[in-house]
């Protein structure tokens, strides 16, 4: 904020949630002229605008969803210095009639959201956030400030020369998100695991990504016939139906939403329980994003990722057409996102430390630190074992094959290659296939195996000798716990188990909520978030001076809603006692 102020130059790494909006909405309110915010997508411009016009900020978005009617009503009161804050998306930004209408007002300060979409090294890159660098041209006395939750060293590099930042200061937060519960299971039953995780947090908000637009629209029929309310979502979707389903989510009137990556940036729904990744994400940077969405409000919530050894295949046949540059980044950051699936360190220190930041103690909030994973104690006899029947099988099979020898099968593709006759066959037929493929992904991830671009046949690395036939290396190899997921959700810090908090008060400030919301056409948690709820029902406020103590209520909002939660709380107090 003192950047903005100071008209200089600034790039801003925060978590998903983490308040980037608040650098530079809180600036602009302070200073003379209006703040332009670049901005990628029509529902993440009205998100914004909404939340802006609730406590009482002049903002406005101009973009091809408005009638002509609407857009002249913008312009006009830009042009009469009402207007604080106007988002744009880039392409319309850098019109020339657009330019020309901009450089006719006074623009305090420019604002690049989702920066990270103009560098090629980013996960989300956008060829025409590459024209932004001509904005120092237009508008050279204003300062430009760019905002982005997920960016690499590499990636903030190349921000600051795409954009043309003079001599930036460049601020990175701290990527920890302490509420946020991961967990990382291979996908074995994908409906069953997700069904868990629904059930340990009955009737909340949640997402489930899904790689394909057919998994998306798989997936969100079983849920449905499962009993939730479940929406797909996805860019095959017709637009109406798309934008009405997201709708629906956001107001509520939908548990889940079912979406492939294209949904989620437009998204500020804070009260978002559980995040689910039904297949792993291509890149850190996607899943910190991704899963980020999860818990805005600060309350807990769980994140789990399902992953599979043919998810590391799939994202590497989609990333083909890419240029040279392109494909050697999108491997570094497939691999980096497959050694985090298979890793046995704590969750939260691993996406740190890829980020670059460091994490002293154990977190208590991931599947590693609630011990639901065991180290084995013979890791090292189970990885020669691995290793040898690789050897046996000429360094010629994935790990699905190798898996089921090793376990024993009796299926005919053994049998026909006479594999049930090599010494390595059965070794490990008193264990679970799952946890054989678990071991093999594990040792990929350690670096003593190898899968090969085409098929993905497992091969051995100098340090998978070393360790067959020395037990030389550093190995690490666990297993899932049955009773995994259990401690966690019996400990979840929800809401209604704080005893000072009541529940059916909050049930019926939750209720008065929705009503409002919908009298105004405005998502619920624009009224209020959860946390906000969460401490009325604590606090019990029967006057306007108590209702001002309450988390995330200001004089706009006390104003608008105070009377009417003021009064839902002194009735029910009134009917207790």
């Amino acid at each position: 904020m003192a950047s903005v102020l100071a008209s200089q130059d600034s790039l801003v790494v925060l978590p998903t949630g983490g308040g980037k909006s608040l650098c530079f909405q809180a600036p602009a309110i302070c200073s003379d002229g209006m703040a332009v915010v670049v901005s990628p997508l029509i529902s993440l411009m009205k998100d914004q605008v909404d939340g802006l016009q609730q406590v009482g900020i002049s903002a406005a978005c101009i973009n091809h969803s408005l009638s002509v009617a609407e857009r002249r009503t913008v312009t006009d009161q830009v042009r009469q210095g009402v207007t604080k804050i106007l988002y744009v998306a880039p392409e319309r930004l850098l019109m020339e009639r657009t330019l020309s209408f901009l450089k006719s007002v006074r623009v305090s300060l420019i604002a690049v959201d989702e920066a990270h979409c103009i560098s090629e090294w980013g996960h989300d890159f956008r060829p025409e956030y590459r024209e932004l660098a001509r904005l120092k041209e237009h508008f050279p006395g204003v300062a430009i400030h760019a905002y982005t939750a997920t960016a690499t060293q590499r990636v903030r590099v190349d921000i600051a020369r795409q954009l043309g930042l003079v001599d930036p200061r460049v601020m990175v937060g701290s990527f920890h998100r302490s509420n946020l519960v991961y967990r990382v299971h291979r996908r074995s039953d994908t409906l069953q695991q997700i069904l868990s995780v629904l059930q340990r947090w009955s009737g909340d908000s949640g997402i489930v990504y899904c790689i394909s637009r057919n998994e998306v629209d798989r997936l969100s029929r079983r849920l449905t016939d499962a009993g939730y309310r479940a929406l797909p979502y996805h860019a095959g979707l017709d637009d109406d139906v798309r934008r009405q389903n997201q709708e629906d989510f956001i107001q509520d009137r939908a548990q889940l939403i079912v979406a492939t990556v294209a949904f989620g940036m437009g998204i500020d729904k804070p009260d978002v329980r559980f995040v689910i990744h039904a297949g792993m994400p291509k890149s850190l940077e996607n899943y910190q994003q991704e899963s980020g969405r999860a818990g805005r409000d600060g309350l807990e919530a769980e994140c789990l990722l399902l992953y599979s050894g043919g998810d590391y295949g799939r994202w590497q046949a989609m990333c083909q057409d890419q240029s040279a540059a392109g494909q050697d980044a999108a491997a570094q950051s497939l691999s980096a996102m497959y050694g985090f699936c298979t890793g046995t360190t704590c969750r939260h220190r691993a996406l740190l430390a890829y980020f670059g930041q460091a994490m002293e103690s154990t977190c208590q909030s991931c599947d590693v630190c609630l011990g639901e994973l065991k180290t084995l104690g013979d890791g090292l006899v189970v990885a020669q074992k691995i290793l040898s029947c690789v050897v046996r099988l000429k360094e010629g099979y994935g790990a699905d094959y190798t898996a089921k020898v090793l376990a024993g099968s009796r299926v005919q593709r053994i049998l026909d290659q006479c594999h049930d006759q090599l010494t390595t066959y059965g070794l490990l037929s008193h264990e679970q296939h799952g946890n054989i493929r678990d071991w093999i992904e594990q040792l990929v991830a350690q670096d003593y195996l190898v899968k090969s671009a085409e098929h993905s046949v497992l091969r051995m690395t100098e340090a998978g000798w070393k360790l067959m036939r020395d037990g030389e290396g550093e190995l690490l190899l666990s297993e899932r716990r049955k009773t995994g997921g259990r401690r966690a959700s019996a400990s979840r810090k929800r809401a209604v188990d704080d005893e000072h908090l009541d529940p059916e008060l909050l049930r019926l400030l939750k209720s008065l909520r929705l009503n409002l919301a919908r009298d105004q056409s405005v998502p619920p948690y624009l009224v209020f978030n959860d946390a906000a709820l969460n401490d009325m029902a604590r606090r019990k406020p029967t006057s306007s001076i108590e209702f001002l103590e309450v988390h995330g209520v200001g004089l706009k909002k006390c104003k608008t809603y105070g009377d009417a939660f003021v009064e839902c709380i002194k009735s029910y107090t009134q009917m207790r006692s």
